[in-house]
């Protein structure tokens, strides 16, 4: 075979290998600062540890519906059409949460509102909305933490939280559009909050928060199904967070490890844990570098490209 034709083979293989390799990751990190009056914000990671701001540190996104015009624990979900859809919650005491979709993280569409518990006259709010994008039935799962008063097992209240009560609520869309009717997702014996589930091996693995407030629990706590939708038993782990009160997790598999993050609320700080097998726990709080004043967010993955893009844009 002469040079030219090794040649040519040489850069074919070159041009296949360049199509066929798949893109890497980079982790992107949403969160709200302050009361989150002035909208989204976004930080990125190359290992899980270590976060940095995009727009220096700036909203991208400004919170437009809702009485309150909050954009509050803002949960990114990607579909399997590449498209970004985000929940959050829209005011302390709504029976609706926000929606609005992206194709670049960029360009936002209209906000909207879901409304979520608008059919129970006696609902308080709505809570810390998540996605879960189900692959198998190509659903996208919403839950959302609700307190109806006299509706669920007594707990002990403090004077400063009394008659919250909450229970997590869920529905399920293919797009946007039309949804199921509300419906019960996880009802235990504690007052619970801040749910988030990821996929491990064969089972569904769902993060809550205890938020029982006398005696104060405030930690999270992990319940498994074999279904995204459900039904997750409630009866749950021990705390997988250390002594502090810990909110808003949010599971991301980073090399072999399922890390959680969550908000130390009380100490202003973000703070991590991190497992192989989801039973034993190491809590890398101390080697987490998270963005200061950041507060309840979600951490998920967005090719290369994306995230390109995103920091051409913005920085």
């Amino acid at each position: 075979m002469n040079t030219m034709k090794i040649f040519s083979i040489a850069i074919l293989i070159l041009l296949l290998s360049s199509c066929t390799a798949p893109k890497s990751e980079v982790y992107l990190f949403s969160y709200f600062t302050g009361r989150g009056e002035d909208g989204l914000h976004l930080a990125y990671s190359n290992d899980g540890l270590n976060w940095q701001a995009i727009n220096n540190g700036g909203s991208i996104l400004e919170p437009e519906v809702g009485k309150d015009k909050l954009m509050r624990d803002p949960c990114i979900v990607q579909g399997s059409d590449g498209r970004f859809h985000m929940v959050w919650t829209t005011g302390w005491w709504d029976k609706y949460i926000g929606y609005a979709w992206s194709d670049d993280l960029i360009n936002w569409s209209e906000q909207k509102t879901i409304p979520v518990m608008e059919h129970e006259p006696e609902a308080r709010n709505s809570w810390a909305p998540e996605l879960y994008y189900d692959e198998e039935n190509n659903l996208f799962h919403i839950f959302w933490a609700t307190t109806i008063p006299s509706r669920h097992s007594p707990i002990e209240f403090t004077e400063r939280e009394k008659g919250l009560n909450h229970r997590m609520y869920a529905t399920s869309t293919k797009d946007f559009k039309t949804f199921e009717p509300t419906s019960m997702f996880f009802n235990t014996n504690f007052s619970v909050i801040d749910a988030a589930i990821i996929k491990h091996k064969n089972e569904y693995v769902m993060f809550i928060k205890n938020e029982n407030p006398n005696p104060p629990e405030k930690n999270i706590r992990i319940t498994k199904s074999d279904n995204a939708a459900g039904p997750y038993p409630t009866e749950v782990s021990e705390p997988i967070t250390g002594d502090y009160w810990a909110e808003g997790p949010t599971p991301l598999k980073v090399g072999e490890y399922i890390y959680v993050y969550f908000d130390k609320y009380r100490e202003h700080v973000y703070g991590a844990v991190r497992s192989k097998d989801l039973e034993k726990w190491e809590d890398v709080s101390d080697s987490l570098n998270m963005i200061s004043g950041a507060r309840h967010g979600t951490a998920f993955k967005v090719d290369e490209e994306v995230f390109n893009n995103l920091l051409d844009y913005f920085n």
